[in-house]
């Protein structure tokens, strides 16, 4: 069916911005919001299942992977204290 419609400024800039994510025309936007709006969307697909596949990093027992970032730290840290002294 083809229409014409006055849509206010605020649903125009909303309906801009879901064209701009996703990527799809004014028609399909359009269309999918009455959808949803109308209860007429059909059931909502799950996205595939996501696995985390563990990688082992060859850390010796006792070596906190959690706290890294601070022994960088205090390794940039020395290493400037040592430039600084000569």
């Amino acid at each position: 069916m083809r229409t014409t419609l006055t849509i206010e400024s605020d649903v125009a800039e909303r309906l801009q911005q879901e064209m701009r994510r996703s990527g799809q025309g004014m028609k399909s936007v359009v269309n999918e919001t009455l959808r949803r709006g109308l209860g007429l969307a059909e059931a909502r697909v799950e996205p595939p299942h996501f696995e985390v596949r563990p990688h082992s990093f060859g850390f010796k027992p006792g070596v906190d992977r959690d706290r890294l970032n601070q022994l960088v730290d205090e390794l940039e840290a020395e290493e400037f204290a040592r430039k600084r002294e000569r």
